[in-house]
């Protein structure tokens, strides 16, 4: 069984957990979680959860962040290999998707949390065109390499 570990902006790393509590308590119990503070860099992230994941009894871990470029997932980048994957841009469907199945390979989690979250995200407004069959299907683990090179720059302010 694969261990999880969310890495998000302090307080939704928390909050989701909670909800997987809620949800599935029996299932909750291999997740950890790490709220990043506005005060952490990615060095303090980094220690933060190699600790948590090496004080998990888990083999592997797939790690969940919440938005592409920002520390938690640059952090988090640097944590992945072959026992470590990270997927980003997580949400309450993607968490329920690898609680439920995490006894299954690391990749095939990566399938389903990305699959999860993906097909979590719909609108019911007639405005809304539906997402195409691909969608899921182009949906990937992010690249250590790409975090390095792509840094989340804010808009300018007016």
């Amino acid at each position: 069984m694969s261990g999880l570990l969310l890495i998000a902006h302090a307080p939704l790393a928390t909050a989701l957990k909670q909800v997987a509590e809620h949800t599935f308590p029996h299932c909750s119990l291999q997740l950890s979680v790490l709220d990043v503070t506005p005060d952490m860099n990615a060095d303090d992230v980094e220690s933060a959860a190699r600790a948590l994941i090496d004080a998990s009894a888990h083999a592997q871990t797939l790690v969940l962040t919440d938005v592409y470029g920002a520390t938690p997932t640059n952090a988090a980048l640097r944590l992945q290999g072959e026992q470590v994957r990270v997927v980003t841009g997580v949400n309450v469907p993607m968490l329920w998707r690898s609680l439920c199945y995490a006894g299954e390979s690391l990749d095939a989690l990566v399938q389903r949390a990305t699959q999860g979250g993906a097909q979590g995200i719909l609108c019911d407004q007639p405005a809304c065109a539906p997402p195409p069959a691909s969608c899921s299907a182009s949906v990937k683990a992010v690249a250590p390499a790409a975090a390095a090179s792509t840094p989340l720059t804010h808009p300018p302010t007016p």
